[in-house]
């Protein structure tokens, strides 16, 4: 089994906050890593001064860590490719990447979303756009872990799903360090669909917060979002049992009550009454739960799938609803039985 970071070589795609503290993550361990980074400015910070000023200001880098902005010396004769663009820009990316991979890399997706037109997962985006990588080859990371708190090493827990368990195994023993621990998983959709709806429900909490409503809405909110992220799960196949971990309430939590949730405060900023283009034309880094609303409001029409929280989200946020209106709208629906999902 490959865990001697040292004699691996690794890629990283994408060096916005997330994709900078893996990659730094992964270059402390010993190994050579390199980044590709879209901006001049990026690549030139990290290089001069070992830091990501735009996307992670105030972590110093390892040396161990290669910024370009070449992505096909990136990718090219790589063991591992992590791959951490916007959920928008995976499949673009991919395609710009296709000629270079090699048949035999491990992908980790640690890009959290769900495409807006094809509703597929990251993974499945990869698998159609990267051909010649084997699908068992394909894996997923995902869990609660803000990248500032990893980039300091706070301890961390997360999961890392394939449907081949070795490969599963060998991301696992690349990653893992004495404070970041990974899981392994067998269930690559549900991973991936905690990790993707869990941003539309995080910006429903941060309209909460911004509304000035209480602990008990917030507490109701997460776990009536649960209810929804497994509903989907189900009727996509995934393991039930994911959604009680990790990257199911796991991640749940962090993303709706952190203060480091970009999604979070994009809700916030709505509740309190500012515009979503103007909260989006005054941040750099993705609110990941903006595009995947529309994706999942679609997604679950499609399936038949009882999702109303998403749903007003996504007319929250596409269609001008007052965030009151859909609070009221969600509050007055016909009476239920709790466990009313097979």
């Amino acid at each position: 089994m490959l865990d001697d970071t040292d004699k691996i070589k690794i890629g990283v795609v994408g060096a916005g906050s997330w994709g900078t503290a893996l990659a730094n993550l992964l270059a402390h361990k010993g190994g050579c890593v390199d980044l590709w980074v879209f901006e001049d400015e990026v690549r030139e910070q990290i290089r001069q001064a070992r830091e990501n000023k735009v996307f992670l200001p105030g972590i110093l880098l390892s040396d161990n860590l290669a910024p370009s902005t070449d992505i096909g010396s990136v990718v090219a004769d790589k063991d591992f490719l992590l791959m951490v663009v916007p959920s928008h820009l995976v499949r673009s990316v991919a395609g710009d990447i296709a000629a270079h991979i090699s048949p035999g890399t491990i992908v980790i997706s640690a890009s959290k979303g769900i495409e807006n037109k094809t509703h597929l997962t990251m993974t499945q985006v990869l698998a159609e756009m990267l051909p010649s990588v084997s699908p068992t080859n394909l894996s997923v990371l995902s869990g609660p872990s803000f990248a500032r708190e990893v980039a300091v090493n706070v301890p961390t827990v997360v999961t890392v799903a394939a449907r081949d368990p070795e490969v599963a195994l060998r991301v696992q023993h690349v990653f893992a360090t004495p404070y970041f621990r990974v899981y392994t998983s067998d269930d690559p959709m549900g991973v991936e669909l905690g990790g993707a709806v869990k941003n539309v429900i995080a910006i429903a909490a941060g309209i909460v917060d911004g509304l000035g409503l209480g602990l008990n809405t917030r507490a109701a909110l997460i776990t009536r979002g649960q209810t929804e992220i497994r509903r989907l799960g189900l009727k996509l196949g995934a393991n039930p049992r994911t959604f009680t971990g990790l990257a199911g309430i796991g991640d749940l939590i962090l993303t709706c009550t952190g203060d480091l949730s970009r999604n979070h405060t994009v809700g916030k900023q709505i509740g309190q009454g500012k515009t979503l283009k103007a909260i989006l034309s005054e941040m750099r880094m993705v609110a990941e739960g903006v595009k995947t609303s529309k994706s999942v409001y679609n997604l679950a029409r499609k399936l038949g799938v009882e999702m109303p929280i998403s749903s007003e989200i996504y007319q929250v946020l596409y269609n001008d609803v007052p965030p009151k209106e859909a609070l009221f709208r969600l509050m007055t629906r016909d009476l239920k039985d709790e466990l009313d999902e097979k």
